[in-house]
């Protein structure tokens, strides 16, 4: 078994600044900036924003079939990180310098920009999430690298999307979010720069050899059983999150009517990420992985389905829900991505073949399918509440209006969250490693 030094737990965590900054910011920032400033229709913006998350669900299998195919049989996925990270960095500032007018030509220039930054980002995030089971054959400690990562990965959050759009009006217009922008791209470097640092000289516990077609190895792991109820457990909760973060703005606009209430429900909601992950740690231990991502399930079902006491208007229970929510969301995202390298490792160690990185690309491209299709079935939800659009500012809405979006952030995400528990609950892996480990002792 492999256990790693405090300095390879933490250099690989702080990859996490990375991918928590640039998941965070574009979604807060590239809309606004699209039609407040550019003049793009939101219904483009809408397009061009959501166009880089469809690529990337293309894109990630390939970018990690390419990591499996390294040269580099010492550092097979480090010289991917450190390069994406540092061209993401570049090109995400670029997005923000180019053409400001006509509409069409400034738009066309994010979306291309958009869409190379999604692909850096692909080489970036598909090979970090794969070293996970290449620097360690220890299943506890899979948990304890997670449980860092996912620690700082919420801290990133919490700055970048708490500073993204101080910045933004700190500035005066445009200006305003280039000088954001400069400053995200130190954030993602850093990110990269330590990840790559602090992972230097570990040994691979993995040096099975890519092979075959991508295709072919692409049905392979399709028909894995433990991969496909894992997959589709996180896929169904990466829609309910996709519901919630979307929700959170229209709640406290439209039911607590007090718009600043989304902030402090968005803190209430990552804290406990960074607060809680070490306890998930300690109880995956005792309880194998399995179990406590089906615990961590349940906590933030019963979190989720506390906030249609929202509907009464009372801001202390949206935010107490959202601790709860915050609580589950920790383990939730642990346990999951420390059963991910397991499932990678084990199809290495049983068929000889690296398919490491594309197990990996496959998870990451279904994650943001799920975080993409949540805003667009809370839209749906809007809809048949009655939800009525505003021009210029926000129109009132009727009570079933008010109904839907509480039952669109409340109900039917924690409706999704049991419902992963079916897949879950078939998954074999967690229970076979546990038995394998006991033996070893």
């Amino acid at each position: 078994m492999t256990q790693l030094s405090p300095r390879v737990r933490i250099g690989y965590a702080l990859g996490g600044i990375t991918s928590g900054t640039y998941g965070t910011v574009p979604g807060l920032i590239l809309i606004p900036f699209l039609t407040d400033h550019l003049g793009v229709a939101a219904s483009l913006a809408g397009l061009i924003v959501f166009a880089p998350k469809a690529w990337d669900f293309l894109l990630n299998p390939i970018a990690g079939r390419v990591s499996d195919r390294s040269r580099h049989p010492r550092d097979r996925r480090r010289p991917f990180v450190i390069r994406a990270g540092a061209l993401l960095a570049v090109v995400f500032v670029v997005i923000f310098i180019g053409p400001t007018e006509p509409p069409l030509l400034a738009g066309l220039w994010v979306l291309l920009i958009s869409l190379v930054c999604a692909s850096a980002y692909a080489f970036f995030q598909v090979p970090f999430l794969s070293m996970a089971a290449e620097i360690t054959d220890d299943y506890t400690e899979r948990t304890r690298l997670t449980t860092w990562r996912v620690a700082v990965f919420s801290l990133a959050i919490l700055v970048s999307g708490a500073a993204a759009p101080m910045i933004v009006e700190a500035g005066d217009g445009i200006v305003g979010y280039r000088i954001m922008a400069v400053v995200m791209a130190v954030l993602i470097l850093c990110g990269a720069v330590g990840l790559w640092l602090g992972t230097r000289g570990v040994e691979l516990t993995r040096d099975e050899e890519a092979g075959g077609r991508l295709v072919e190895q692409l049905g392979v792991v399709l028909r894995d059983r433990d991969a496909r109820r894992l997959v589709a457990a996180f896929v169904l909760q990466a829609v309910a999150i996709g519901m919630v973060l979307s929700g959170v703005v229209y709640v406290a606009r439209h039911v607590v009517e007090d718009p600043s209430v989304a902030t402090l429900a968005f803190v209430c909601f990552v804290g406990p990420a960074v607060l809680f992950a070490p306890l998930w740690s300690r109880l995956g231990v005792r309880l194998g992985k399995k179990r406590g991502f089906a615990v961590a399930t349940a906590i933030m079902s019963l979190g989720l389905l506390g906030l249609v006491a929202t509907r009464a208007g009372d801001i202390a229970v949206l935010y107490a829900a959202a601790a709860v929510v915050g609580v589950g969301y920790a383990g939730a995202q642990i346990f999951p991505l420390a059963m991910l390298p397991d499932v990678a490792a084990e199809d290495a160690r049983r068929s000889g073949v690296n398919r490491i990185g594309m197990i990996s690309g496959l998870w990451s491209g279904f994650e943001l399918l799920g975080l993409a299709l949540g805003p667009a079935l809370l839209g749906l939800l809007l809809s048949l509440g009655g939800y009525v659009e505003g021009v210029g500012r926000a129109a009132a809405q009727s009570e079933s209006a008010q109904w839907a979006i509480v039952i669109g952030v409340s109900v039917v995400p924690a409706l999704l969250c049991l419902a992963s528990l079916l897949p879950l609950s078939g998954y074999r892996l967690d229970a076979q490693l546990r038995e394998r480990v006991a033996q070893q002792r």
